[in-house]
Formats: C-alpha cells, sequence, structure tokens
C-alpha cells in the first residue's frame, strides 16, 4: 500500500468506524423491535437534530461557550501550576498531595455547592468545567518538566545557564507533547463539566434541554443533545490535534499522517 492510500485509509477509518456503529444500532433497533423511549434509531435521531435544528443550535452555544471559557481558564491555571510543580520538589512535596485530593472528590458533589455561591445559570457550569479539566494539564505539565534528561541540565549548566534559562529553553519545549495531550483530554472533561452542572440544577444548555427532554420521556431529543454533545467534543479536540501538529511537529517525524 502506498504512502497516500495509507493517509486515505487512516483519515477514512474513524468514519468508517462511525458509520458501522450506527448502522449496526440501526439494524438491532429494527430486528429487536426496541421501544423508541429506550434507544431511537439513529435515523430518528438524525431527524431530530435537522427537524429542532434551531433549538439544538441555541442550547448548544450556551453549552459551548461555558466550556470555553472553563477550558481557557484552566489552561492558564494548569500551566502556571504544572510549572511551579515541575520546576520546584518544594512546591511538588507541598500542593500535589492536595491536588490528589481535591481531584478525587466527585465533582457532581460540588455543584450543589456552587449553586449555594454563586447562584443558578452559567457561572456554575463555567467554574465545573474549569474545576474539573485543569488537572490533567497540571500533571502532564509538571512531568513534561520533571522528565528532563539529568545530562541535558549538566550540560546546559557547564554552559552557564541558569535554572530559569534551562526551565524556559529546555524544560518548556521539552513539556509540549505532554501539554497538548492533556489538552486534548481535557477539553472533553471540560465539556463533562458544563453539562453535568446543567442537568443537575441549571437553567440552561443543553444539559437543561436533555433534563427537560428525559422529563418527557421524549428519547429522540434527549439523544439528539447526546449526539450534539459528542460533535462539539471531536470539534474541539480535532482542533487541538491540528494545532499539536502545527506547534510540535518535530515530536511527530516519522509517523505515515503530516
Amino acid at each position: 500500500m502506498s504512502e497516500p492510500q495509507k493517509r486515505l485509509l487512516l483519515i477514512a477509518m474513524p468514519w468508517l468506524a462511525m458509520a458501522g456503529l450506527l448502522l449496526a444500532w440501526e439494524l438491532a433497533c429494527i430486528v429487536f423491535d426496541v421501544p423508541e423511549i429506550l434507544a431511537p434509531r439513529p435515523s430518528r435521531i438524525f431527524e431530530t437534530m435537522v427537524l429542532r435544528w434551531d433549538i439544538l443550535l441555541r442550547f448548544c452555544l450556551e453549552t459551548l461557550w461555558t466550556t470555553l471559557i472553563g477550558f481557557a481558564m484552566a489552561i492558564g491555571f494548569g500551566l502556571l501550576l504544572g510549572l511551579a510543580i515541575g520546576a520546584s520538589p518544594f512546591v511538588y512535596a507541598g500542593l500535589y498531595p492536595l491536588l490528589i485530593a481535591f481531584n478525587a472528590i466527585p465533582k457532581v458533589a460540588i455543584v450543589p455547592i456552587l449553586m449555594i455561591w454563586v447562584g443558578v445559570g452559567a457561572l456554575p457550569a463555567v467554574i465545573t468545567a474549569f474545576v474539573i479539566s485543569f488537572f490533567p494539564i497540571v500533571v502532564n505539565v509538571a512531568t513534561g518538566l520533571a522528565t528532563i534528561e539529568p545530562e541535558m541540565r549538566d550540560v546546559m549548566r557547564s554552559l552557564g545557564a541558569s535554572q530559569w534559562e534551562i526551565l524556559t529553553k529546555v524544560g518548556v519545549p521539552r513539556a509540549m507533547p505532554y501539554l497538548f495531550a492533556s489538552l486534548k483530554v481535557s477539553v472533553t472533561l471540560a465539556f463533562v463539566g458544563s453539562v453535568l452542572s446543567e442537568t443537575v440544577g441549571g437553567n440552561r444548555g443543553i444539559g437543561f434541554l436533555m433534563l427537560s427532554a428525559g422529563a418527557r420521556n421524549d428519547a429522540p431529543t434527549t439523544f439528539a443533545g447526546l449526539f450534539s454533545i459528542a460533535i462539539m467534543g471531536m470539534a474541539l479536540y480535532a482542533l487541538c490535534a491540528l494545532v499539536e501538529r502545527r506547534m510540535t511537529r518535530w515530536a511527530f517525524r516519522g509517523e505515515i499522517v503530516a
């Protein structure tokens, strides 16, 4: 198989897998006569998405902007804290156990507290998206800095480099692949946080729409909301992957996809 054929096949594989899954779902619903209230057929879900596109778009945009704000906050905070933890063993020893303990708390338990503090609306969704998505960024950035080879540190010191220069000229580039790997995870977690907040006690967003549809036993609209979340998540994941390819091209040498 030639290189262009391999690249074309790699591009097509996700779409082929998705089409196969949806086809199997459709056939299973038909063959086993699954009630629509339990699992509507994909064709029915797509029909609902087309018929109610305006409603879905409005609620999706509300979820999207709260997710993006929370994700942007997570990037800024995660970068700063990750740099501090990775650069200083004292900061690592002091803060890392606290981060582990905080990350172990179920985020669904935080949402009611946030609603007591800041009320119902977009702000709890933003904070939940931030809280649930910053931890992978911190861990990966700190790992990237902490795994600088001792030989590289020795060479830089022998050349007269300060600790700050080692951090900025070696550590930061070294941590870039780790950072983008964490961003692709965190952006999907940010959606989880926003939708979780909207579902538990929100009054807007796609999570609220799904909750309302579920209360009416409107399974096609509920699943249309799930599909919409998946589409937004995949789009932002692809955007992060594209930026990663552009900024860390050196890390992908020898791979098939350019």
